[in-house]
């Protein structure tokens, strides 16, 4: 099955085109949950975007605090969900300082810290193309089948992936 037909099945590919791989379709805007970022953008400029398309908890999360610039230390405030072993109910509210380098180191904090929220979906790191970073927020139950495909073993962040599924 040719990788359009497959995405086509898994309802992650829109409109038409002749791209032939992740990165030309992410960089075309064709990827559902697609995201180009330029190299020049600062985590703290690509964090909203990031997390809006995570979704669920993700696109809570908030920057109260920047600092520096490599690394830059941003200070963010996130819910957890309600832990189960709590007599409280209720989300948990943390802070916390991360040192993050550039937008992929950025995506490595996201999708370790909502590894376990199931409603939020882990951002892949396509790679570069024309001076951009390429990401993309993929479903669960998608990436579980493009990564058993073998459709992602070329991507920077696979390990990371596979880790995120396992847990």
């Amino acid at each position: 099955m040719s990788l359009a037909r497959r995405l086509k099945s898994l309802d992650l590919l829109i409109g038409r085109g002749r791209q032939t791989s992740l990165l030309k379709l992410c960089h075309a805007g064709r990827l559902v949950g697609g995201l180009s970022v330029s190299w020049q953008v600062t985590p703290d400029e690509a964090i909203g975007a990031v997390t809006h398309g995570m979704g669920g908890l993700a696109a809570k999360l908030k920057v109260l605090d920047v600092r520096g610039a490599k690394p830059m230390q941003l200070e963010v405030r996130f819910e957890l969900p309600p832990d189960v072993l709590r007599e409280d109910d209720g989300p948990r509210v943390v802070t916390e300082k991360w040192d993050v380098d550039d937008v992929p180191g950025l995506v490595h904090n996201l999708n370790d810290l909502y590894r376990h929220a199931r409603d939020v979906r882990p951002v892949v790191v396509l790679g570069e193309w024309d001076d951009m970073v390429q990401l993309w927020a993929v479903p669960r139950p998608a990436l579980r089948e493009l990564l058993a495909d073998g459709l992602l073993d070329d991507v920077r962040n696979v390990q990371a992936l596979r880790s995120i599924l396992e847990g």
